[in-house]
């Protein structure tokens, strides 16, 4: 009898082709933190201001948030390993532009480059896992990429705040380099060409375009005002054509015949609201994100190994709890438990408004728990329920609605809270006219950055209260409208 050099359980090719995969999946979450930890130091080495410098995240978000959907309908009508070669190609590149970058102008660009090579990553990384996995080994797939993500965004802080030290913030962008190659490695040599599952190869170009231009606009305006580049009228202007972009974006997508976003999958109760939470819970969990390295570079001026540190105490708490998380959704219901975390987060800001230059480790820690225990108790439930309201057909799409909502949330959440922190600094009396804001005294900052935590506490108490009211409203008048059936 022959006998076979690789045990029939055992693919040496589906393992390589997972550590291609998950090379690119740790450098994508790697950049989650990493960048808002090094945003204080970037205002003051490329000799800009706080309101500019949100833009090195703004570019990066927009770019993914305007392409995510578009790469998944890619994903299903050319080969995934050569578009996720090429994702991570631009990532690596755009990563070594962004290090050598030596005004925020470049770096804003290529942040936005990088952005593109991170949508390829995030879309199809989880498509690929499915493919190579067959059945029966699928969930530890899947459980592999979700263990290498919660790894990256675990780690990041820690290693930015050491990169920080050792060569200041090019060096969290240079660090991807190496990393990138070996990855563009892997998946050249081991991964297998993916199959065509659609014949449909039209793209929503016009949708993509309208979403990104209506994006920034808003964001432009929002910046504007916290620089005061231009009047009134102007920032009324572009709030008012990011207005009119959504609705002409939805007015597209209703009559596109191969839409970006399918709207007739939010006939689902279950969907809409899931993904509504999901958006509110993003935008709020970008916001505290944003503000708890400036709190502690500006306010408890903190080196960066230790901010770095202390950061990464929420990500840790989320990669242990996170799986518990699941199993109780399994088990309960998971609207309840969705509901439960999202209270958490908004618990937890109240905390966060009493932090000052007094405060300690312990209260800090207090603070934060809530917030971590929050995220790990809301995502995984969130996720469940939005899946689950899904016929099989639509699932691909579903999952790009996923990535949408949570980068669209992040990318609205940054901008407004930046403008709270940045108007309630600088109202403040003691703040001379034109003091910038990492200028300000540390009272002042102190009274911005609890005014920005308070109100990130208000609106999502708020924006729950009222997606759940109307969750109500539509489930008494159509009881039935559980699953998608376009």
């Amino acid at each position: 009898m022959e006998r076979t050099l690789e045990p029939r359980h055992f693919n040496v090719k589906k393992w390589l082709t997972m550590v291609g995969v998950s090379i690119g999946i740790f450098i994508f979450a790697l950049d989650v933190y990493v960048i808002n930890l090094a945003l204080p130091a970037m205002i003051e080495s490329l000799d800009t201001n706080f309101a500019v410098i949100q833009w090195v995240v703004l570019s990066y978000l927009i770019t993914i948030a305007v392409t995510v959907l578009s790469i998944a309908q890619l994903g299903d009508i050319w080969n995934k390993k050569h578009l996720y070669l090429i994702g991570m190609g631009i990532f690596t590149l755009a990563s070594l532009a962004c290090g050598l970058s030596p005004r925020v102008e470049y770096l804003i660009f290529f942040r936005a480059l990088q952005g593109l090579g991170g949508a390829f990553l995030s879309g199809l990384g989880t498509a690929i896992i499915v493919e190579t996995f067959p059945p029966e080994d699928r969930g530890l797939g899947m459980g592999i990429r979700s263990g290498i993500y919660g790894l990256g965004i675990t780690l990041g802080p820690a290693i930015g705040g050491l990169l920080l030290a050792m060569g200041g913030w090019p060096l969290i962008f240079l660090i991807n380099v190496p990393i990138g190659l070996t990855g563009v490695a892997m998946v050249a040599l081991f991964m297998p060409d993916s199959a065509i599952t659609s014949s449909n190869k039209q793209i929503d170009g016009l949708g993509t375009v309208i979403l990104m231009l209506t994006l920034a606009c808003f964001m432009a305006a929002t910046t504007l005002i916290q620089i005061n580049l231009i009047n009134r009228l102007w920032i009324v202007l572009l709030a008012g054509l990011a207005v009119l972009g959504l609705l002409v974006f939805l007015w597209v997508e209703a009559n596109q015949p191969s839409p970006l976003l399918n709207l007739h999958l939010f006939k689902s109760i279950d969907l809409s609201t899931g993904l509504a939470l999901r958006f509110i819970g993003n935008l709020s969990i970008a916001a505290i994100i944003f503000m708890l390295p400036f709190f502690m570079e500006l306010i408890k001026h903190y080196p960066p190994q230790e901010s770095g540190l202390l950061l990464a105490i929420p990500p840790m708490i989320i990669s242990v709890a996170a799986p518990l998380s699941g199993f109780i959704s399994d088990r309960f219901d998971p609207k309840i438990i969705s509901l439960i975390g999202l209270a958490l987060i908004a618990g937890s800001c109240l905390f966060l408004a009493g932090l000052n230059e007094a405060t300690s480790l312990i209260y800090y820690t207090i603070a934060v728990v809530p917030y971590a225990l929050g995220i790990a108790l809301f995502q995984s439930p969130n996720n469940s329920l939005i899946m689950g309201a899904v016929s099989l057909p639509y699932l691909g799409i579903a999952s790009g609605l996923l990535s949408l909502s949570r980068i669209l949330g992040q990318a609205v959440g940054l901008p407004l809270v930046a403008l709270i922190f940045s108007l309630a600094t600088l109202g403040q009396p003691q703040v001379i006219s034109g003091t910038s804001v990492i200028a300000a005294p540390v009272s002042a900052l102190v009274y911005g950055s609890r005014a920005a935590f308070l109100a990130v506490g208000i609106f999502l108490t708020v924006m729950t209260i009222t997606v759940m009211l109307i969750r109500v409203y539509l489930e008494r008048r159509s009881p039935l409208a559980s699953q998608c059936q376009p």
